[in-house]
């Protein structure tokens, strides 16, 4: 980690969309089967860099997000890693049948990077912050869905999907969020990262909730004298079952927290293992069914109740 305390230490902000845009000029200086496909909004999702560098291993589809999915499963079974591009809205829902039987079903080595995801994407509004993209790609089978934390887990996300054989969703935000991670942070798909060791509750995270929970776990800390557990659980499929049975017996109250309907993403995963395992009470704290709507991103995730604050103030009466 980077800092020791989200209360007191200062921490630099970047963007994971931007973590995304570094990996893969990286990754192209390294490997000359790498391609990247667009769909219109390299700017956005920060693939205009590698386009710059790379112009014969780019591709822009204009707005034809299905057409470019569909590519990217050619151009893989041609033997190149195509990692395709766009807003999760379109990514996820615009293109979904093409990702679901033209990628998952065969499985083919696409790479599916999404950006703008949750509502902060601020001003845009519902219809653009996609709430549901984690439960479409979850339940697709075969599909791996990871949801970085910060820019720099975001990069190695991004460069662990280049050798990992098979299909892989990646969820990138588009604020500046904090920097929590180095460059040298042992991230493996599938597995979780213990930020905090704590006792009688765990905060499982991911995406930008992670420094939330561990900003709220210090909180209620420093006011009730309860350490909880602290959780990066970047990888929601496949879930690290192995993290979640060894603290099993050492906690008695789960809260599950991500930018996300409670339904079908990071909450019901965690809630499916406990139930059926070693029964939890489990507090799933995201987006309640409901759908966004227009303001900036603070406002919308304090109104939400997606601060530390709003969390602590939700969990205080269960401790």
């Amino acid at each position: 980690m980077l800092f020791n305390d989200p209360l007191k230490d200062k921490y630099e902000k970047k963007a994971t969309r931007d973590g995304y845009g570094e990996a893969l000029v990286d990754l192209g200086g390294k490997y000359s089967d790498m391609v990247v496909l667009e769909a219109d909004l390299s700017g956005s999702t920060k693939t205009k860099d590698f386009s710059s560098r790379f112009p014969d291993r780019f591709y822009n589809f204009g707005v034809a997000e299905q057409n470019m999915v569909g590519n990217a499963a050619g151009m893989s079974r041609a033997g190149l890693v195509p990692f395709a591009s766009s807003f999760a809205m379109f990514l996820t829902g615009r293109a979904w049948e093409v990702v679901r039987n033209t990628v998952a079903y065969p499985g083919n080595n696409v790479k599916l990077v999404a950006t703008h995801a949750g509502i902060t994407l601020g001003e845009d509004g519902a219809s653009h912050q996609t709430i549901e993209d984690v439960a479409i790609m979850r339940a697709i089978p075969g599909m791996t869905v990871i949801v970085p934390s910060d820019f720099n887990e975001a990069y190695l996300a991004v460069v662990a999907a280049y050798t990992y054989k098979g299909p892989v969703y990646i969820r990138l935000g588009r604020p500046s969020i904090p920097l929590m991670y180095s460059k040298d942070h042992a991230f493996k798909i599938g597995k979780a990262d213990i930020i905090q060791k704590g006792k009688k509750v765990a905060f499982i995270a991911n995406g930008i909730m992670v420094f939330e929970a561990w900003k709220a776990a210090k909180i209620i800390e420093n006011e009730m004298g309860v350490t909880p557990y602290v959780i990066n659980m970047s990888t929601v499929k496949p879930l690290d079952a192995e993290t979640l049975s060894s603290i099993a017996d050492e906690i008695d109250m789960v809260v599950t927290l991500e930018e996300h309907n409670i339904m079908g993403g990071l909450g019901s995963a965690v809630a499916e293992y406990y139930s059926e395992t070693t029964p939890k009470k489990i507090i799933r704290i995201g987006m309640a069914d409901v759908f966004g709507q227009s303001g900036t991103p603070d406002e919308l995730l304090s109104y939400y109740g997606l601060t530390a604050e709003k969390v602590v103030q939700r969990v205080k009466q269960y401790l």
